[in-house]
């Protein structure tokens, strides 16, 4: 995601790059629907997700599930980055 030499704790999660990974952080946005599709999905703070793939569709793994999103949920979710790249331990 940023070079060497930089250090960032926090993210919205449309600026991961693929196979980061990151503990979901927060939930906003204005409209409560999204915040609630989110956790409805699974997605809540605590949450570790990691980035699979952005095209054609934009998809993260947490420890149970893979989740497509779309881009009014990718926009409100916010991560604390952690190890990037280092993948998930799948539990399936």
């Amino acid at each position: 995601m940023f070079s060497q030499g930089f250090t960032v704790s926090g993210s919205s999660l449309k600026l991961l790059d693929i196979g980061e990974r990151g503990v979901v952080a927060a939930l906003r946005n204005p409209d409560d629907g999204v915040i609630r599709q989110l956790r409805g999905l699974g997605l809540l703070p605590g949450t570790l997700i990691q980035l699979e793939q952005r095209s054609p569709q934009f998809v993260v793994t947490t420890e149970s599930d893979r989740i497509t999103l779309d881009d009014r949920l990718i926009g409100a979710v916010y991560v604390r980055l952690t190890n990037p790249k280092t993948g998930l331990d799948k539990k399936r």
